[in-house]
């Protein structure tokens, strides 16, 4: 039981006078790692929040169509490439999405527990979040995401600020969440780690979405003029 697939029927945003995502229509379902991949600007990160629910004012419709469906907003998560820290502990940044939650005070310790072990911050548990390091920030921040046990994880350039060592953490992470069984669908400008961590590729140029293949064949021989040419270094406006 889950609430996937995600169904996107021709959504179109506008702002400004102009059109920044274009009558796109996609299904998200089980499996796979979904990377969203484009230049600035061609909507990446609308798309994220439109999947999300976070966007509202668009045209056509998003629809979950799992038969858990009715449950949507409570199994997924979302993390951002500047999280928001509470002015609370390292675990009770955890614990404060659970309650929400309304889960038993039993169940909220455990998760926490197993959530701040997995992400290497179980010593830093009673210590302030936001004296942590940008590094160790995000990987709370995909601790509580992951203490929800959530259907589908939206990442939105989770590593963009972070250096080598802390992007590794951060993409070990992910993996294991990928494993335990949500779906990840990410954006990244980073296409080496596109390549490590992608099993599939939606490409976005001009808010339209140009391309979606397997990571490796659309790594390996891109179909569209403007992935070949994003691949290549040039510039896409």
């Amino acid at each position: 039981m889950g609430v996937l697939p995600l169904e996107l029927s021709e959504v179109s945003f506008r702002a400004g006078g102009r059109t920044l995502l274009d009558r796109i229509s996609l299904e998200i379902g089980e499996g796979p790692r979904t990377v969203i991949l484009g230049p600035n600007g061609a909507g990446k990160s609308l798309l994220l929040r439109i999947c999300h629910g976070l966007l509202g004012g668009f045209e056509g419709t998003a629809a979950w169509k799992g038969p858990d469906a009715d449950a949507a907003r409570q199994r997924q998560a979302m993390v951002f490439q500047k999280p928001v820290m509470l002015r609370r502990s390292v675990r009770a940044n955890v614990e404060y999405g659970l309650k929400l939650r309304n889960l038993p005070l039993d169940d909220r310790r455990e998760r926490t527990r197993q959530a701040l072990e997995r992400a290497g911050l179980t010593g830093r548990a009673e210590q302030s979040a936001r004296q942590l390091s940008g590094g160790e920030q995000q990987r709370l921040a995909l601790a509580r995401a992951w203490a929800l046990r959530p259907d589908i994880l939206f990442l939105d350039e989770p590593t963009a600020s972070l250096d080598p060592g802390a992007t590794g953490a951060v993409e070990r992470i992910i993996d294991e969440i990928h494993r335990s069984g949500a779906k990840i669908v990410m954006t990244t400008h980073d296409l080496a780690q596109a390549r490590r961590l992608a099993d599939e590729v939606i490409f976005l140029h001009a808010g339209r979405v140009v391309e979606r293949r397997p990571a490796a064949d659309f790594f390996a021989a891109p179909e569209s003029p403007e992935a070949r040419a994003y691949l290549s270094g040039e510039l896409l406006w």
